[in-house]
């Protein structure tokens, strides 16, 4: 956000702000609405996390649960199961995720974090929680493996070393396998770090340990010692067992596989350089990238798959990351978008010592997650259906409405279904487990999203559920390919010349319009239709801000504020005539016209859907570039598209394809200039009282329709506080427009009758009103002029405008009216189109109620303070200041359930709510400690207590400020765990069980008890017990399940209990015996000695 230094003194000089509360101002009318909104309406949460892992780092599959989980690089987790169900968790410290654990079919998962701890969470409630934590002191964690059904967790570090953890109660084993006594004399330097950690398949006494350096050692955990050492000169990056536990797979960082049985010792009986040239002499084929990770998976009928990520020749420059899948003599290579983080194999069974029968390969990239079905020929990935792409280009702003018109999902959803890409897996999305919620909440909820190449997405975010409906490329309307001379005009938007800044949508009559960076704004309509349009219709706008206007003929300038340009001669009018002939105007020999993109002059193609209806551009104007458009709004029942910047607004009317207005700020105020300036003189085709009766294209020359309004000379000593050299600040004193407010309301002081408004916001925290005069609709409104005349200003307040908004006598919100959509491309037959046309707009407000003597309510919030206004007597009766040191970001005025109030996202992080009219503080959360432009830009606020913003860029959150919502959240949020059998384990066979074979079982808990491996070193870790004990149990899953994990978990903390009870009870015995040990010592001593001696 920017702030004017020249604020401060401008604030001073305003009106002295009242830090109270909430003032009762103006005379004591009768202004006695019941206000029914109290502040135990309101409770702040998180709701939901929607869109992709921001900087994945890792990942895991419970494959008998169908549960995904993702960790990332600021300790986030995110949990998916079927399409809306997903769940998000934060590791407090903040620090990466490198490596996630399912207890399968448990309801639980292991992370493993870089600042070398471990926590094991609880998935069995809604809202996961951590039950313990271990943190090592004086080892790095490299690696972990948990054994499917096992309670003992391998921890590999750093330094060589495994240690064991029993998963139930956090605790650590005394047995340590040491790197000294895994490797021995087998080599003479340190190994390195543990890279991989896993059991024989077929013998749970075997352990694979993996050292970077590229030494394998089996180790005998009954034996505790090594039974066979396979070394290779190249770094190892991973490792695979096949399912019959007799041979194992490695992948190194020379790009190369070897394949070794666990019988052989020297050398492995298969070296595979996949993507390397094999020379002809039989020497060794060139070194690729390392192969960061490889997968074995075997299949009862036909032959194994390798799956491998990285291990490209080093020659493929430019070449995009791949995931290779060998599967026989076939090898096929998946080119993927981005880099690739991790993979998994997805398998028809839990147990590592059945054949895997691979189904799928989950592979999750840097921005993005593919699943890849293995089943089907040429390997096509799944539809997602999870709303991952939000961040597809850049999010430059959204939108948030809740509560919208029924049919309007389906009519998105019918036009966005026909946009679906072709060529998907016809199988159902393999994730799917865990259980939607039970929500009661139904209102349609819809967030829209404008992106930095011109993309604008519809999503439907109705029960807490995101998912894409329809997606609008803007860019469509514009010449793509740009000529190099046309680059030296470009705006400074270069690179991303297409995004959007701002949008406007009528949800009622479903109008979209969107202001982009090259200062253009694009009129869309809905019509389920598709149409072809031979010209896409273009205006063409000059908006100026004169800085030499004191030796300007026509002494053109206000007081260094901004004036419709005076044209030179033989530049173009300020609209582009009928625009049947687009944009002849922009090829002037003076260069000075040009718009910052080029609108396409071939006939456009377009499908149902939002079809652009019309482009207004701004131009440059005297070899400057226009300044971005900072404010943007649309009344369909008026035909009116409204937008300024920082030189002033323009109204465009877009059913007769005209500019009806274009005035720079300071014309605005008319005779109710705030200012003294000098004199006016009027002008000859002009009422002096700044009336501007008919500015359109019937009448008034172009010329004239430049021209200011009325001319006022500049004066330096005006109240503004300017410094006598003006143009060095005017800049950053420039009066910018910052929101409209389209309202049916009383436009002048005193008015009896109601007329359609605009009311206007400005930088400098000026309202002012603009009353409009509409011809009668039908074929009147095609032909006749609208009419604006600026009535004055309605209230000034510190701080630039923010929103502004009209509530009728009984204090409720009076929307603006709106025309209800209509197809706009039916056949030409006139009957039915006049029968469309001859529609009223739809006034929302019974005018009835405007009996009373104080019949409406304006509500105007700025950066810094609310008011409340009564009209028609414009006394302001209520004032608030709402922030001193801050200053406000973003503020709705929202519908909840029990009545209207003012909701506030302050830069400092607080999110504040205030009642209307009275404007009586509701609710003050410190939210957010720190906030960056990204939160700012996009954070907004929607009825029924709703809100979101981007929380990083690819993720959007979602809060609720409504107390019934927090209370509904435990039912509406869905279900991880479901109660599911484990599959049965593979049947060892007649002849297996006779003559041994099979797979070995392992009693761990006789190995690494505490009774045959004694205690772990104390100072080795330290266990932490977490926040989701008894509490994190109260949302845990109901019934047998939940009992059954709570009741673990009691038992849990009453065996903590009892062993820190032990171990007290020790020591107090330990000291009572040295105790009693002096006690006879001295008594010896003493023994023979008089009183006398002592």
């Amino acid at each position: 956000m920017k702030k004017f230094n020249i604020r401060k003194v401008l604030d001073g000089l305003k009106e002295v702000s009242s830090s109270a509360p909430s003032v009762q101002v103006g005379p004591q009318e009768n202004h006695l609405i019941q206000e029914t909104l109290q502040s135990d309406h309101f409770q702040l949460c998180k709701t939901v996390r929607h869109g992709f892992p921001y900087q994945p780092s890792a990942m895991a599959f419970d494959p008998v649960q169908k549960i995904l989980a993702i960790g990332t690089q600021s300790g986030a987790l995110r949990l998916f199961g079927r399409p809306g169900v997903e769940c998000y968790c934060q590791h407090e410290s903040g620090a990466a995720v490198i490596q996630l654990q399912f207890l399968i079919n448990e309801g639980a998962l292991v992370s493993a974090l870089a600042d070398d701890t471990v926590h094991l969470w609880n998935l069995r409630q809604k809202r996961p929680a951590i039950l313990h934590s271990l943190k090592f002191n004086r080892e790095r964690i490299t690696y972990c493996h948990l054994p499917f059904q096992s309670k003992w967790l391998y921890i590999g570090t750093e330094r060589g070393n495994i240690h064991l953890v029993n998963v139930e109660s956090f605790m650590l084993s005394g047995y340590v396998i040491m790197w000294n006594k895994a490797i021995e004399l087998s080599s003479k330097a340190h190994p390195g770090p543990v890279v991989h950690i896993s059991d024989n398949p077929m013998d749970e006494g075997k352990l694979i340990i993996g050292f970077e350096s590229g030494i394998v050692v089996l180790w005998d955990l009954k034996s505790k010692k090594a039974d066979y050492r396979y070394t290779y000169d190249e770094a190892i990056h991973s490792v695979a067992w096949h399912h019959e536990g007799k041979q194992f797979i490695c992948s190194h960082s020379d790009g190369t596989l070897t394949i070794w049985n666990i019988r052989g010792q020297g050398k492995p009986i298969q070296t595979i350089t996949p993507h390397g040239k094999q020379p002809k002499d039989g020497k060794k084929p060139e070194p690729c990238k390392p192969i960061l990770k490889v997968e074995y998976k075997t299949t009862r009928i036909g032959d194994p798959f390798i799956i491998l990520s990285g291990g490209l020749s080093y020659d493929t420059v430019g070449r995009r990351p791949c995931l290779t899948v060998m599967h026989g003599k076939s090898t096929a290579v998946l080119e993927m978008d981005y880099p690739i983080v991790d993979f998994l194999t997805l398998c028809e069974t839990p147990y590592p010592n059945d054949f895997q029968e691979p189904y799928a390969v989950v592979v999750l990239l840097e921005k993005d997650l593919v699943v890849i079905d293995l089943a089907q020929n040429g390997y096509p990935i799944f539809e997602n259906p999870y709303p991952l792409t939000i961040h597809e280009s850049p999010v430059t702003c959204c939108e948030y409405f809740a509560d919208c018109p029924v049919d309007l999902i389906p009519a998105l959803y019918s036009v966005g279904s026909r946009q679906k890409r072709q060529g998907y897996s016809k199988k159902e999305w393999p994730i799917s487990g865990g259980n939607w919620g039970q929500g009661t909440q139904s209102y349609p909820e819809i967030i829209i999203t404008g992106h930095a190449d011109g993309t604008v997405k519809f999503w439907d975010a109705s029960a807490i559920m995101l998912q894409v409906l329809y997606k609008l490329k803007t860019a469509k309307v514009f010449d793509r390919n740009r000529s190099k001379e046309d680059k030296g005009n470009a705006d400074v938007s270069d690179e991303d010349p297409f995004a959007i800044q701002i949008m406007a949508w009528c949800p009622e009559s479903r109008m979209l319009c969107v202001a982009g960076v090259s200062a253009n704004v694009i009129i869309y309509r809905f019509s389920k239709l598709e149409v072809t349009t031979e010209v896409v219709q273009l205006l063409e706008v000059r908006m100026q801000y004169e800085l030499n206007d004191m030796e300007s003929p026509d002494g053109g300038g206000g007081g260094g504020e901004q004036t419709a340009a005076l044209p030179t001669p033989g530049a173009s009018p300020q609209t582009s005539g009928p625009p049947s002939h687009p944009s002849t105007s922009s090829n002037n020999s003076d260069g000075g016209n040009m718009p910052c993109l080029k609108v396409r002059s071939t006939p456009l193609k377009q499908s149902p859907g939002y079809q652009v209806d019309l482009v207004v551009q701004l131009v440059w104007v005297s070899g400057e570039p226009p300044q971005p458009i900072t404010s943007l709004a649309l009344n369909s029942s008026c035909g009116l598209v409204v937008f300024g910047n920082s030189n002033g607004l323009a109204v465009v009317d877009y059913i007769q394809k005209t500019v009806v207005l274009n005035l720079g700020t300071v014309e605005l105020y008319g005779s109710n200039d705030p200012y003294q300036r000098q004199p006016r003189s009027p002008r000859k085709t002009r009422q002096p009282s700044g009336g501007l009766c008919d500015i359109n294209e019937g009448s008034a020359t172009s010329e004239d329709r430049c021209k200011s309004p009325t001319s006022d000379h500049r004066d330096n000593s005006f109240s503004r506080s300017r410094s006598s050299s003006v143009t060095s600040i005017d800049k950053e004193a420039r009066e910018a427009i910052s929101s409209f407010h389209f309202c049916e309301t009383f436009a002048r002081k005193g008015d009896s009758t109601l007329t359609q408004c605009l009311y206007v916001g400005t930088s400098l925290g000026t309202v002012l009103a603009l009353a409009l005069t509409l011809p009668p609709a039908g074929e009147q409104r095609q032909l006749q002029p609208v009419i604006i005349s600026p009535t004055g200003m309605l209230v000034r307040l510190k701080g630039s405008i923010m929103r502004m908004a009209v509530l009728d006598s009984t204090g409720s919100q009076l929307p603006p009216t709106f025309e209800s959509w209509y197809e706009p491309n039916i056949s030409a037959d006139g009957e039915e189109r006049e029968k469309v046309r001859k529609r009223r707009p739809v006034s929302v407000s019974p005018s009835t109620s405007q009996d009373l003597n104080e019949s409406q309510y304006a509500v105007v919030c700025s950066e810094k303070q609310a008011k409340v206004i009564a009209l028609p007597s414009q006394n302001c009766i209520y004032k608030h200041s709402i922030t001193e040191t801050s200053f406000i970001l973003r503020a709705d005025v929202v519908q909840m359930s029990q009545g209207m109030c003012v909701a506030c996202f302050c830069a400092n992080g607080h999110i504040m709510t205030l009642s209307l009219p009275g404007l009586r503080p509701l609710m003050d959360v410190n939210y957010l400690p720190l906030t960056d432009m990204r939160i700012a830009r996009t954070f907004c606020f929607t009825n029924l207590g709703q809100a979101m913003y981007l929380c990083s860029p690819t993720e959007v959150q979602r809060i609720t400020y409504s107390q019934d919502t927090c209370e509904n959240l435990q039912e509406m949020l869905g279900e991880l765990f479901t109660p599911v059998e484990t599959p049965e384990a593979p049947n060892r066979g007649f002849f297996k069980g006779l003559f041994g074979g099979g797979a070995q079982s392992l009693d761990r808990e006789e190995l690494f008890g505490e009774i045959a491996s004694g205690k772990a070193s104390r100072s080795l870790a330290q266990h932490i017990p977490g926040p989701g004990g008894i509490e994190g149990m109260k949302g845990a899953a109901s019934g047998v399940v939940g009992d059954l994990a709570r009741a673990r978990i009691a038992l849990d903390e009453r065996g903590q209990k009892l062993g820190e009870l032990e171990e007290r009870t020790a020591g107090m015995m330990a000291s009572a015996d040295s105790f009693s040990k002096h006690a006879h010592e001295m008594m010896l001593k003493c023994k023979d000695k008089k009183w006398y001696q002592f």
